[in-house]
């Protein structure tokens, strides 16, 4: 008889995650998110891959956990098989067709009876328990196999927005070798930011060079801290203010300066794109650029510093200014 079993519904689930993530347009051309007026170019790019990269790792690290467990739920059942299949020998038990001598009318009623019939040593307990360690292997195999169309999802994501990231690291060069930044994009976010008092410059990152740090990149000490980011990473305002200053050129390439409501300054540099304009308010957590290498820098981060004081002030140890306004730097 034909198996009646219908088709394993992540199926059709991870066929729509692969034209999701992999059919999505990724060229200049390609539509934008955010509504009427989107910015189509590499900074947009990378911020609609980043996105994608973040939900296909997710799902894959679900998936990743969830066939271990399975693993370990198909491993625990062939043990119990065994262990039932081995007390059943112990206890007497033999192939189909060779009977069992009896003990006496006690045994033979309750064998009569129905009762003991789904003991764990019996042909027919055994046999249920292969059943379910067949089961739980076949759905550890169906996790597996998601996984690796996952993983072919993941590593494509990842190569279009690496692909993306050169883009956009081009478009700011050409900006900063021409002295003139290419004015605000737009990234698919609302303008308002949505995190009432102070927040990190970016998210996720690895702090690197640190403020009052010695070495030939900088023409005395270093000025600020540096957070080491991907090109593209969104790079918010730590607090509310008003954008004083968008420059691009020079040691720090493309920067945004932001003044903040207690006169306080700071300034975020070697950025890829600005999101914000001069003049411009901004909230706390607001997006206000993308992270780059432009100007003075050896690799992808976001140079952050505080200037305090009388203008244009005097620039101080970033980390302990952060944590005066409740920012932890790790």
């Amino acid at each position: 008889m034909g198996s009646t079993r219908r088709r394993p519904l992540f199926v059709p689930a991870l066929l729509c995650v692969l034209v999701f993530f992999v059919a999505r347009p990724s060229t200049a051309g390609g539509e934008a998110r955010g509504g009427a007026g989107g910015d189509s170019g590499a900074g947009a790019r990378v911020m609609r891959l980043y996105e994608d990269a973040s939900a296909v790792e997710r799902q894959y690290e679900e998936g990743r956990r969830r066939a271990v467990a399975l693993r370990a739920e198909a491993d625990r059942a062939a043990r119990t098989r065994a262990r039932a299949g081995h007390g059943r020998v112990a206890a007497g038990g033999g192939p189909a067709g060779v009977a069992r001598p009896t003990r006496g009318r006690r045994d033979v009623s309750r064998t009569e009876s129905g009762e003991g019939t789904e003991a764990p040593g019996s042909a027919r307990g055994v046999s249920g328990l292969a059943a379910e360690e067949t089961r739980a292997r076949s759905r550890w195999r169906a996790a597996e196999r998601r996984n690796a169309v996952l993983a072919g999802a993941r590593r494509t994501v990842l190569a279009r927005l690496e692909e993306a990231r050169s883009a956009l690291e081009a478009e700011a060069e050409a900006s900063v070798a021409a002295g003139s930044c290419r004015g605000a994009v737009r990234l698919g976010r609302p303008a308002a930011g949505h995190r009432p008092g102070w927040v990190a410059p970016v998210g996720t990152y690895r702090v690197s060079a640190g403020f009052g740090e010695g070495g030939g990149h900088w023409a005395h000490r270093h000025t600020g801290q540096d957070f080491a980011v991907p090109v593209g990473t969104p790079v918010r305002a730590v607090g509310a203010g008003r954008v004083v200053r968008v420059s691009c050129g020079g040691a720090f390439g493309i920067a945004v300066e932001v003044e903040h409501l207690d006169g306080d300054r700071t300034r975020y540099a070697h950025l890829a794109d600005v999101t914000v304009e001069r003049g411009r308010r901004v909230a706390a957590g607001e997006w206000i650029g993308q992270s780059g290498t432009t100007g003075n820098s050896t690799g992808p981060h976001l140079h952050f510093e505080v200037r305090t004081g009388a203008r244009p002030g005097a620039a101080v140890d970033p980390v302990p200014w952060l944590a005066r306004h409740g920012i932890a730097v790790r």
